[in-house]
Order: C-alpha cells, then sequence, then structure tokens
C-alpha cells in the first residue's frame, strides 16, 4: 500500500498547537539565557564580550534569513532544470543512490532538476550545523586558552614582590648570556634561519609560553609605552585585547563563507579531499606558532646586537617588522581561518552521519573518519592550550597598544570628561558671544584729547589705556571695581 503524504489538512489541531508551543517555549528560553548572559557582561563591564554575543545573535538571524530564503525558494530552484550529463559531474559519492523524486517538469525534458526540494532540505541542515560547530569551537579554543592563562595571574602578581623589584633592580648591570631570557633563546641554532624555524617549531610543543619570557616580553611592553617602573597590569591587559579578537573570530564574514562555498565544492569524489583537506587547519596552526617562536627570539637577538650589556631586565623592543608583512593582526584572521575550517570538517562529518549514517558514501573507508575526527580534535585542542596563548602574548609586541590598554572604567571616565569639557567649551563660547564688547554699567569713551592721539580702551577687571600714535610718553591707567562703578582712577602724565 503506498504511503500518503499527510498534510496540515488532516491533521488534528491540539497537536499542532503542542508542537508550535513547544519549539516557542524553546525559542524563548534560550533568548532569556541569552539576554541573562548579556546582563552578567554589562554588570562585569565585559563590553567586548558582549559584542561578540551580539555576533552570535546576528549570525544566527542571518541564518534563519537564509533558511526562510531556501524554504520560499524551494519550488522555484527544484525547477530549474540543467542536462544530465552536467548533473552528473563532481558528485560527492562515485554511484551515489538517488531516491528523491524529480520535478515533472524536469522529467518531462530529460533532465534533472538544479537543486532537488530534498536536497535543500538537507541543505538547511548543513548550515545549521556549520553555525553551531562554529561558535562552539570558538568558545572552547577560547576557553581552554583563558584556562591555561590562569596562571599568569599569579606570574603577574609576582611582579609586585619585593624579590622581583630586588633581582630586577635597574641599578644592577649584567651581560646579556648571563640572563635566563638569553640562556633560554641564545643557542647556536639562533643565528641560522634553517636551523631556528625547526627549533621554534619543536619549542611550541613544550614550555610555549615560559615565565621568564612572560616578564622579559611585560618588561619590553611597559618600557615602550609607559614610564620606568609602572604598576600597569599586563595580564588584566592581554585578557582584555583576548576578549575583543574573540569578537572578530566568532563572527562569519563574507570571505568565510566563500571558503565554505569552496570547501563543499571540494568535496566531490575526485578530488580525495580526506587524504589532504584536514590536515590545511594542522599544518597553518604549526606555522603560526612556530613564527611566534621565531618572533621572540628574533627579539633577543635584535637586542644582543644593540647591546651586550644588561641593565635591571633583558629588554626588548617592540616592533612591526617582526611579524608577517608588518601587520601583526594577519595572524588574527589566520586563526579565523583555521577555526572555521576546522569547525566545518566537524560539522560536515557531523550531517553527513545524521542524515546518511555512519558508513555512507560520504566515510566508506575507514582511514576518512579517522583522519577527520582525529584531526578535528587535535587542531581544536592544540589552538587552544598552545598557540593561542602564545598569539595572545606576542602579538602585543607590535609598534602601537590597543585601544583596551584602558580599563573600562576609565573608558568610561574619559568619556565622561570629554563630554563636559565640550559642554563647558560650548557654554562658555556662546556666553562670549552674547555678552556685549563693554558692560552695561560702563561708559564708551571716544574722545580726541589735546596731545592728539586716539585713546583705546579694554574695560576688564584691570583696564589700560593705550595711544595708537602718542606724541608723547602718555598714557592713561583707569582701574573699574564693583561691576563698573569707579571706586579710584589716576590719571598720570609724562613728559618727554
Amino acid at each position: 500500500m503506498a504511503s500518503s503524504v499527510i498534510t496540515l489538512e488532516s491533521t488534528p489541531t491540539w497537536a499542532v498547537a503542542v508542537v508550535v508551543f513547544v519549539l516557542i517555549s524553546i525559542s524563548i528560553c534560550i533568548e532569556h539565557l541569552l539576554h541573562l548572559l548579556a546582563k552578567y557582561f554589562n554588570k562585569s563591564r565585559r563590553k567586548y564580550l558582549i559584542q561578540a554575543l551580539d555576533k552570535i545573535k546576528s549570525e544566527l538571524l542571518q541564518l534563519g534569513f537564509i533558511s526562510l530564503l531556501l524554504t520560499v525558494g524551494e519550488k522555484p530552484i527544484g525547477n530549474i532544470c540543467i542536462p544530465k550529463s552536467i548533473g552528473e559531474t563532481f558528485l560527492p559519492c562515485s554511484d551515489p543512490s538517488n531516491d528523491s523524486p524529480e520535478e515533472a517538469k524536469c522529467e518531462e525534458q530529460g533532465m534533472v532538476s538544479l537543486l532537488s526540494r530534498q536536497g535543500m532540505k538537507e541543505l538547511q541542515y548543513l548550515i545549521f550545523v556549520l553555525a553551531f560547530f562554529h561558535s562552539l569551537s570558538c568558545i572552547l579554543t577560547f576557553g581552554l586558552g583563558m584556562a591555561k592563562m590562569r596562571k599568569w595571574e599569579s606570574w603577574e602578581a609576582e611582579t609586585r614582590t619585593l624579590e622581583y623589584q630586588f633581582s630586577n633592580d635597574p641599578r644592577r648591570f649584567l651581560l646579556i648570556h648571563q640572563t635566563s631570557f638569553a640562556r633560554r633563546h641564545l643557542r647556536f641554532w639562533s643565528e641560522h634561519r634553517f636551523l631556528r624555524w625547526p627549533a621554534c617549531f619543536l619549542r611550541q610543543f613544550y614550555a610555549s609560553v615560559s615565565k621568564v619570557d612572560y616578564f622579559t616580553l611585560r618588561h619590553g611592553f611597559i618600557t615602550a609605552h609607559f614610564s620606568e617602573g609602572s604598576n600597569f597590569d599586563f595580564q588584566k591587559y592581554i585578557k582584555r585585547t583576548l576578549e575583543k579578537d574573540f569578537g572578530v573570530v566568532v563572527g562569519i564574514s563574507l570571505w568565510v563563507w566563500i571558503l565554505s562555498m569552496l570547501f563543499i565544492f571540494l568535496n566531490a569524489h575526485g578530488f580525495y579531499n580526506y587524504l589532504w583537506l584536514p590536515f590545511i587547519p594542522l599544518l597553518m596552526l604549526l606555522l603560526v606558532g612556530t613564527q611566534l617562536q621565531g618572533i621572540i627570539t628574533r627579539m633577543c637577538l635584535e637586542s644582543r646586537e644593540k647591546s651586550q650589556v644588561v641593565r635591571g631586565t633583558f629588554l626588548v623592543r617592540p616592533s612591526d617588522h617582526f611579524f608577517w608583512f608588518g601587520w601583526p593582526k594577519l595572524l588574527l584572521h589566520i586563526m579565523h581561518f583555521i577555526l572555521f575550517q576546522n569547525s566545518f570538517q566537524l560539522a560536515f562529518f557531523t550531517w553527513t552521519w545524521y542524515k546518511f549514517g555512519f558508513r555512507s558514501c560520504f566515510h566508506r573507508k575507514t582511514e576518512d573518519i579517522v583522519i577527520r575526527l582525529a584531526m578535528g580534535v587535535l587542531v581544536q585542542v592544540l589552538c587552544g592550550y598552545v598557540t593561542l596563548p602564545l598569539y595572545a602574548l606576542v602579538t602585543q609586541m607590535g609598534t602601537s597598544m590597543k585601544k583596551v590598554i584602558f580599563p573600562e572604567k576609565v573608558v568610561e571616565g574619559l568619556k565622561r570628561w570629554r563630554a563636559n569639557a565640550r559642554r563647558n567649551i560650548a557654554l562658555k563660547n556662546n556666553y562670549t558671544s552674547a555678552r556685549p564688547s563693554l558692560d552695561n554699567n560702563t561708559t564708551s569713551i571716544n574722545t580726541s584729547p589735546s596731545f592728539g592721539a586716539s585713546p583705546s580702551f579694554n574695560l576688564n577687571t584691570s583696564h589700560c589705556v593705550k595711544f595708537d600714535q602718542p606724541s608723547s610718553s602718555e598714557y592713561l591707567a583707569v582701574e573699574v571695581k564693583d561691576e563698573g562703578k569707579a571706586n579710584s582712577a589716576n590719571r598720570e602724565t609724562k613728559d618727554s
């Protein structure tokens, strides 16, 4: 017996009402949780996390709009017909099973649909799974990074102890090779590029950020942007910077969407993408970690070339020329790409597992499953626990400091002071333009004295009368007090 499709015409109204009520309740709960989270961030003055949350909301709104377009365009897109020879190219499976019915219009013409209605529904699942995994991947990555950087709080507290101040007394002088930072980075391989890169590649896997690296880079940052001996909290500054960068990474920009479409295209059977595509995020991540370690070593080498003697603490000088193309923010965009590509791999695997089964034509080979899962987990852990803390520290060593240098309370205070200053200046200008040139109780003097000069008066708290072209060294001094009432007047005349 052929199964007929049940529509809303033959569905009980109570069933429709129950399903709609459950969906609306879930939506309201999620919205309320997001509102509470935003309220918590606002209370704790985490402005950049609020911006990141707003980006997640806008991303969900964008995906909802895409889903609406797919639903509305399901029939028009399904009626777009293409030749069978073109429809059988770049297939994801070598022997796909075509169980979905074609549109009657295309069947009559002996053609196939550009994208069937069933394919449109499956595509909606892929888009939502991709957005979910991308947001989850960013949150887990930054959560792992923040967890590892918690020990930096104790390192920052140590900089305020007497022992640290004594050991880094600027009145003490040391040779470079006697400092811990130089002993860590100045080795036999440091001056040779082909030896330095493999050493920096291996160093990122053990003690990627040591205490001596943190202290030295902190000292270089404070010396470059603050006065010597400043008690600037470098760890909180890094934390605020990372929160701002999180708002960039969690979003999905236009170029990220273009790359996602490219990845979908490369999932065709003939490309054998499971043998190379999952390794791209790992290779790029290892390259970024190697570059960050190399920047620390190069800063050490540059400081050694300028001086062989260290005063107090080893001093490194921040500069943009250590980074690729002199652009420190490029590393942030690369990590954005890495996280998105990795989340796409995991999302695509989860989507195909859910829609087509674990052993579908997408994953018939065991090595395909093992490679995708292993690379996805490895990149996630390595990026969050190793590369992200290193990135957060080293990218502060650019030429200029970032806007988050001031805490949120200080920024709000400066904004209030600026607004008050502008208001006071505006009031003063309005008062000056509205006030007459002379007070109401004063009388303008316009006489021609016998000595042949035209006097000009400037009546204020102390009033002086100067002569344009005096024929002699005569001058007139008038002092007015009590709102223009003359209590005393002195006239002095000197003959040349």
